[in-house]
């Protein structure tokens, strides 16, 4: 093979690897996106010190989050349909899921919202305590800050092992402190529409506080937005 073939091939050999390379990423290109995916915080994993700890917010949310974000987009790719509706709609209707993927979805959509709703909650810079529509709704129901607080601490405390403690509005249009297990949202079996939610997993707390629940349920609620909390009861009234 003289000097000219030999050129001639590895000109032909890089082109066919540079057309190789843009099929594949052409191809990259056309997969579909999933359908949920994980959102950022909008926030940095320090800017909650000292109430909640870099370390525990980076592991919560690129790990636990992200890995329920995996298992829901890996259920609705078995039934597309599900992804057309709102997240709240089919975890407020459970029975309308596909049975085969019913109890996955339960606990990785679940995760997600409840997850997503929670990290709203704590954007730094918002109103540091009630707004006065929220305190007017709060001193209705529990007749002050204080006992709201109170109520809402006594529910998280009485969450056996693992879940979620909120603060809801009711049919009534009442607020009132609630829990549920594990990932289930206020949607599902309640009917309830969620203003407030701090996650009582231990993977919230533990790296910090270790098994002390109060301890964490007292920092947190230093982080909360109340702007953020009235806006949820404008959506919710």
């Amino acid at each position: 093979m003289n000097r000219r073939q030999t050129i001639q091939l590895l000109s032909g050999t890089t082109i066919a690897a540079t057309a190789g390379v843009g099929h594949s990423r052409l191809a990259l290109a056309q997969q579909p996106a999933p359908a949920f995916s994980l959102p950022p915080l909008g926030y940095a994993y320090e800017a909650l010190e000292p109430y909640i700890d870099t370390a525990t917010m980076g592991y919560h949310h690129k790990n636990h989050h992200n890995a329920f974000v995996t298992i829901l987009n890996a259920q609705v790719e078995k039934f597309p349909d599900l992804a057309k509706q709102p997240i709240e709609t089919f975890l407020a209707n459970l029975s309308s899921v596909p049975e085969a993927v019913r109890t996955p979805v339960r606990n990785a959509g679940g995760g997600h919202w409840n997850h997503t709703f929670f990290w709203s909650l704590m954007t730094p810079g918002g109103a540091k305590t009630p707004t006065a529509d929220v305190k007017s709704a709060i001193d209705g129901a529990f007749g002050s800050v204080e006992k709201m607080q109170e109520a809402v601490n006594a529910a998280a405390m009485g969450r056996f092992g693992s879940g979620w403690d909120w603060l809801v509005v009711g049919r009534d249009k009442k607020l009132s402190a609630v829990n549920t297990p594990y990932q289930d949202t206020p949607h599902m079996d309640l009917g309830v529409k969620p203003i407030l939610g701090v996650d009582v997993w231990e993977h919230a707390y533990y790296l910090k506080h270790q098994y002390r629940r109060a301890d964490y349920l007292k920092s947190w609620w230093n982080t909360v937005n109340w702007d953020k909390v009235a806006e949820n009861l404008k959506k919710a009234a």
